[in-house]
């Protein structure tokens, strides 16, 4: 049994490690990419990730009920804010004039704020 614990708490030091170093990825491309869809993105999809195997490597380690309930209330709180944050912003940016509205291969929105809707 205690080999199996050794294990559980490997594995999830390694999540830990991979979900730090994904943070970290996003981090770069926020400072990185040029303008403000390709930021929200970067500010999205890689912290959402990196967010999530934290927590489920500290749920390894943990291993209590009441600790791996308030993960998961965690983890469902971010998956819920982030893209709608991120989604907010970029609509905020277009509205504003803050991206080119010529690079984008479809641009619904356009078509609804002209239309009225």
């Amino acid at each position: 049994m205690n080999v199996w614990l050794q294990i559980v708490d490997t594995a999830g030091a390694v999540l830990l490690l991979l979900g730090a170093a994904t943070c970290l990825l996003g981090v770069i491309g926020m400072l990185r990419l040029p303008d403000v869809l390709s930021r929200s993105h970067a500010a999205t999809k890689p912290q959402t990730l990196g967010i999530i195997l934290m927590l489920v490597g500290v749920a390894l380690r943990l291993r209590s009920g009441m600790d791996l309930a308030t993960l998961g209330l965690i983890a469902f709180f971010q998956m819920l804010t982030g893209p709608v944050a991120s989604h907010l912003v970029a609509r905020s940016a277009y509205r504003t004039g803050q991206t080119e509205h010529h690079e984008l291969l479809f641009d619904e929105l356009d078509e609804q704020l002209t239309d009225g809707g």
